[in-house]
């Protein structure tokens, strides 16, 4: 994305975990993003947040640190790196929030061109008792989403 992001990402070893330092008004707050494998094979759902004190992430955080989009574009670009490294895997990721999940869909809303470049988008819908994945459309409220890497 052309958005400006966080240059600096601490990758682990094992490429599965990303920190990186927001830095705004409300000062330097950490961020994780880490990729963890679901009960499905070869998907990992994608987990984001505040480092809490007991290096948990802090999912519900809100710190109006005025980065918002440049986090998002460092969150896309931990996903880039994770979907380089491991293609064969898809991502997971729904919103700790329903604000939060629809500010996701926006965000590839305003960069789906630029973004369907490199990945198969997905939304998924939550039926009655199942989920259903379903081409990424513009405008549909979707539970979360999923992406492969082309």
């Amino acid at each position: 994305m052309k958005i400006d992001r966080y240059e600096d990402l601490e990758v682990s070893t094992d490429s599965l975990e990303y920190k990186f330092i927001s830095i705004g008004p409300k000062g330097e707050i950490v961020k994780v993003i880490q990729f963890k494998s679901t009960s499905v094979p070869d998907i990992f759902n994608l987990a984001f947040g505040n480092q809490a004190k007991n290096k948990d992430i802090d999912d519900l955080a809100v710190d109006d640190n005025k980065d918002r989009n440049k986090i998002l574009a460092t969150v896309v670009s931990a996903i880039y790196q994770f979907t380089k490294q491991f293609p064969e895997n898809l991502v997971f990721f729904t919103g700790s929030t329903n604000e939060r999940t629809r500010l996701y869909r926006m965000a590839i809303t305003l960069n789906y061109d630029e973004l369907t470049i490199d990945f198969e988008i997905f939304g998924i819908l939550k039926d009655i008792d199942s989920f259903v994945n379903t081409p990424f459309q513009k405008g549909v409220d979707y539970f979360g989403f999923l992406i492969k890497r082309k």
